[in-house]
């Protein structure tokens, strides 16, 4: 005789427990009901009279999705990544793992950021940490777009009309390449409308139009486009990037640094500097930063990181502050305005710091107008 197996099922409005083999319904004992509920379990039976706990009852479940070696390699690779950033190069952990990651992933990415922040420093550090072959353009000295990413025709006597392609075609046949377009924001819009295709992850092409027979070259496998922009209106060569161009990106936004990462990254360059000099240095460029975004600003701009390490440079070299002030610092000021202008405003900050390297007399600052500057 076959055992029979039933299986405990909720029924009505008051969940009432029932035992069913097949269509047939068998009386069980409540506790035992409960019990085999509970746990998953058939109820069991040689005759249907006496019932007793049974095997538990096989669920169908979602298989699991095992990780690959590969993927466990990549996802090491990513998170261990950041030991490779240079000390130089200041920017977030978090940050770093993300502009590796995509990569790594074959990502366009478009790092942003005012002039002098690190942009291009951080584009070429990452191809120095993953070593892989990489190709420079500067899209913001490109005056002729189709020169340079597509190529010239030319003639001779010998060979007559012939089509000479540019190093931008052999780029994005390199597999695994990073292509740094660098101030991508600066770049003439038929530029954009060249590239539109190249980075759209649908299409991955390029159309050689000067050539005869217009070949269409596509982008090799594993290829990472990295641009570079200055995004902001106080950047007047630069052009509102299409939308449609940003959205074929990855952002990365560089942060501009504190006054203690400032510090922290002159005194790691230029440790043989006086440290009280330096903390001068920092504080010139966070004052100048701080003002620029005060509701009230008497400045367009602050000092750039790269322009306060030109200045560093400058005293490693044996200058005072106010001669580093005199070549790098003030010409980015104007004078239109007299007393009142740019220039004059620098002039009198730097004035607080040239003495001995320690502020003298009174702040220029007051608290109430820093809190402004910095909640602004």
């Amino acid at each position: 005789m076959n055992m029979l197996k039933g299986k405990v099922e909720k029924t009505g409005n008051q969940g009432r427990l029932t035992v069913k083999v097949g269509t047939r319904v068998y009386s069980v004992g409540t506790d035992l009901k409960r019990e085999a509920f509970n746990k998953g379990c058939f109820v069991v039976s040689e005759d249907g009279s006496k019932w007793s706990l049974g095997e538990s009852i096989t669920r169908k479940t979602i298989p699991s999705i095992t990780q690959s070696p590969e993927h466990t390699q990549m996802m090491n690779f990513i998170h261990s990544s950041y030991d490779l950033k240079p000390k130089g190069l200041i920017m977030n952990e978090l940050k770093w793992k993300y502009l590796v990651r995509s990569a790594v992933r074959g990502k366009n990415i478009l790092m942003t950021g005012p002039s002098g922040c690190g942009k291009t420093m951080a584009a070429k550090a990452l191809v120095r940490s993953l070593k892989r072959p990489d190709f420079y353009f500067n899209m913001g000295a490109t005056q002729d777009p189709r020169s340079t990413l597509i190529g010239n025709t030319h003639f001779n006597k010998e060979e007559g009309t012939y089509f000479s392609s540019s190093l931008f075609v052999k780029a994005i046949q390199t597999p695994n390449a990073i292509i740094l377009l660098d101030e991508v924001s600066r770049a003439h819009p038929d530029a954009w409308n060249i590239l539109m295709p190249v980075l759209d992850y649908g299409q991955r092409y390029l159309r050689l139009d000067e050539k005869n027979d217009q070949e269409t070259i596509n982008v090799a496998e594993g290829v990472t486009f990295v641009g570079t922009a200055n995004i902001g209106n106080e950047y007047t060569s630069t052009r509102t990037m299409d939308k449609a161009l940003m959205d074929r990106f990855m952002i990365v936004e560089m942060d501009v640094l504190d006054k203690e990462k400032e510090y922290d990254l002159l005194t790691y360059l230029f440790p043989i500097v006086e440290q009280k000099n330096l903390e001068s240095l920092a504080e010139i460029a966070h004052l100048t930063r701080v003002e620029s975004k005060s509701e009230t600003a008497r400045l367009n701009s602050g000092i750039s990181t790269r322009a306060s390490v030109e200045m560093a440079g400058l005293l490693y070299d044996g200058f005072k502050i106010e001669e580093a002030a005199e070549v790098l610092i003030y010409p980015n000021y104007s004078e239109a305005g007299g007393l009142e202008s740019e220039r004059t405003f620098v002039k009198q900050l730097v004035q607080k710091f040239i003495d001995d390297g320690t502020t003298t007399g009174e702040e220029l600052f007051n608290e109430q107008e820093l809190n402004e500057s910095l909640t602004s």
